[in-house]
C-alpha cells in the first residue's frame, strides 16, 4: 500500500472506531450490478463486523439482484436492498465505486450524499473521484479486497472462514484467476492467507468462471459470430443487444464475463463489447499491454484502470462505438 493510502487507512480505522464507540451503525455500499470485487470486499467488511458484535447494514442499489454465479459468496443472505438502507447512517463505506453518482442517482435517498456523518471510500481505481469524507484508494492495490484485507488488519480484527471467501472472490475475479499483470507477490501471498482457512476453491473457481447455463452458450456462439476485428487499430469488438437476451433468455448479469471471449484473439490489442441496457449501452474495454484503456474510458465519461475500464453512453451501439473509435485514435 502507498503512504497516502496507508495514512488515509489509518485515519478510515478511527472513524469506524469512533462509529462503533458511538453505537452508532456502519452502513456499507458497493455500486450497482456488483461484481466479485464489490461484493465480495463489501461482504468481507460485513462478516468482519459483524464478528466483532458491529451492527452493519449492507446493500447496493436497484436493481437489487446478483448473478447467479456469486451465489456461494457468503452472506448473500444478509444484504438489504436499497429501499431498507438507513437514511442518516452514522458512517458509510462504499466499495470499489469510483463516483457518488454510481450511488446516489441508482436510488440512494439523496440524504446518503448530504446528512452522512462519515463517508468512508475503499477503491483501488485511478478514476476515483475521491468523493468521500476519507478516501482510501491505493492504486497499487489488485482489488479493492486488498484494501479491505488491509483494513481489517489495521482494525485488529481477525480474519473469519466466510470473510476469507469473501476476500478470495474479490482477489481472484479482480486479477482474472491471477493472470492480470497485477498479480504481484503481495497478491499470492494474500491469496496464501485466505486459502488457509479452507476456501472450497475448486467449486468456487468453477461456479465464478466455467459454469454457463447451455443458453449462455448459444448467446456466446452469436456474439462470437458477429465479432469484428479492426485490424488497423489492433481492436476486436461485438455486442450483445437486449433482444439478444431475450431471445435465449439470458440475464444481463451472466454477461458479465462475455468479454473474455474477444480477449483471447491473438491478432488484437484491445477487445470491445457493447451491452445494451436499460440505463445505455454498456461498454467494457480490455487491453493486453500497448493501450491505457482507461484513458480512453475516462474521455468517454468512465474509467477504470490501465487495462480494463469501461463507461455507459446512450445508444445506438454504432453511434457508440464511432464514439470509442475517436476516443481510441485521440489516445492512441
Amino acid at each position: 500500500m502507498n503512504a497516502d493510502a496507508d495514512a488515509d487507512l489509518r485515519v478510515a480505522a478511527d472513524a469506524i472506531r469512533a462509529c462503533i464507540a458511538s453505537g452508532g451503525t456502519l452502513a456499507l455500499m458497493c455500486h450497482v450490478s456488483p461484481d466479485g470485487d464489490a461484493l465480495g470486499s463489501m461482504l468481507a467488511l460485513h462478516h468482519l463486523a459483524r464478528s466483532q458484535g458491529v451492527h452493519t447494514v449492507a446493500s447496493f442499489p436497484n436493481p437489487f439482484s446478483v448473478a447467479a454465479h456469486y451465489r456461494s459468496v457468503p452472506g448473500i443472505e444478509l444484504l438489504c436492498d436499497s429501499a431498507n438502507f438507513p437514511e442518516r447512517p452514522t458512517t458509510v463505506v462504499t466499495f470499489d465505486c469510483g463516483s457518488l453518482g454510481r450511488l446516489v442517482e441508482l436510488g440512494v435517498p439523496a440524504a446518503f450524499a448530504r446528512d452522512h456523518g462519515q463517508l468512508i471510500v475503499l477503491d483501488h481505481h485511478a478514476t476515483n473521484d475521491r468523493y468521500g469524507s476519507i478516501n482510501v484508494v491505493d492504486t497499487r492495490a489488485a482489488a479493492t479486497a486488498v484494501v479491505v484485507h488491509a483494513l481489517a488488519r489495521e482494525l485488529g480484527w481477525p480474519l473469519t472462514r466466510e470473510a476469507a471467501t469473501c476476500l478470495y472472490v474479490g482477489l481472484v475475479t479482480d486479477t482474472g484467476r491471477f493472470q492480470f499483470s497485477c498479480s504481484d507477490p503481495a497478491v499470492f501471498e494474500m491469496a496464501a492467507e485466505l486459502v488457509a482457512f479452507g476456501i472450497p476453491i475448486a467449486r468456487l473457481n468453477r461456479e465464478l468462471f466455467d459454469e454457463h447455463s447451455y443458453a449462455y452458450l448459444q448467446l456466446a456462439s452469436r456474439v462470437l459470430a458477429r465479432a469484428v476485428l479492426d485490424e488497423r487499430r489492433e481492436l476486436i469488438h461485438s455486442r450483445v443487444t437486449q433482444a439478444d437476451l431475450a431471445e435465449f433468455g439470458v440475464e444481463y448479469d451472466e454477461i458479465e464475463g462475455m468479454i473474455d471471449w474477444l480477449r483471447t484473439a491473438a491478432e488484437a490489442e484491445v477487445a470491445v463489447i457493447y451491452k445494451e441496457a436499460a440505463d445505455g449501452v454498456r461498454v467494457s474495454i480490455r487491453s493486453l499491454t500497448k493501450v491505457d484503456v482507461g484513458a480512453v474510458a475516462g474521455s468517454l465519461g468512465g474509467g477504470g484502470h490501465v487495462r480494463a475500464a469501461g463507461f455507459t453512453m446512450p445508444g445506438p451501439i454504432d453511434a457508440v462505438h464511432s464514439r470509442l473509435l475517436r476516443a481510441f485514435d485521440n489516445v492512441r
